[in-house]
């Protein structure tokens, strides 16, 4: 396919997970407001939310195909983005020490006016984190900007006891939905189109 693709994002794990599917693409940020709204699912959200972006480069991006994808951690009704700084780090983290909680990435793409999307959802279960661990943690800088405060595919993997879903999803860009979109648009996606 000739067709451009955008990656709505300016995380360079996002790009790399990208990078396994074989497809060619550029990446751009796209600001949007990631608030949640009053009674919002975490499914809901995360859905909206890569809608929300992959719609915000495809107005400006007519005749190429944008993809966007936002990760959210929820535990019971509770709703974890990308902490902001160290102080709510230290509060996703304590919060999520020693639990199971949810992680729902969902992805979109817009391609002609058309946007579809999907939703990966996984469980995680994190083992108690000591209170110096979390210290260090959060000194390392990894939580700022990584949904939950942490980082599977970094040094927060230490904490994580066991995973039921999707690697990829957790670390913010799930590949099997990814590659679903991508093949019923019309990319070829390792190999699919031979």
């Amino acid at each position: 396919m000739s067709r451009r693709l955008i990656l709505a994002s300016a995380s360079p794990q996002r790009a790399k997970l990208l990078d396994q599917l074989g497809v060619a693409h550029s990446a751009q940020a796209a600001d949007i407001d990631e608030t949640p709204q009053p009674g919002e699912s975490a499914e809901a959200l995360a859905e909206r939310l890569a809608r929300g972006k992959a719609q915000a480069l495809a107005t400006d991006h007519a005749g190429e195909a944008v993809l966007g994808s936002d990760t959210v951690v929820a535990l019971g009704d509770t709703l974890y983005g990308k902490p902001g700084d160290d102080g709510e780090a230290d509060t996703m983290l304590a919060s999520l020490s020693g639990t199971t909680h949810r992680v729902v990435s969902g992805v979109a793409l817009c391609v002609a006016g058309r946007c579809t999307s999907r939703i990966s959802v996984s469980e995680v279960t994190m083992r108690e984190i000591t209170c110096a661990e979390q210290a260090a943690y959060i000194a390392s800088g990894e939580p700022i900007g990584k949904a939950g405060g942490y980082a599977i595919q970094g040094r927060g993997a230490i904490f994580i006891a066991r995973l039921d879903g999707s690697y990829s999803s957790v670390m913010g860009l799930p590949l099997y939905e990814t590659a679903a979109l991508l093949v019923e648009a019309g990319f070829d996606v390792l190999g699919s189109r031979s």
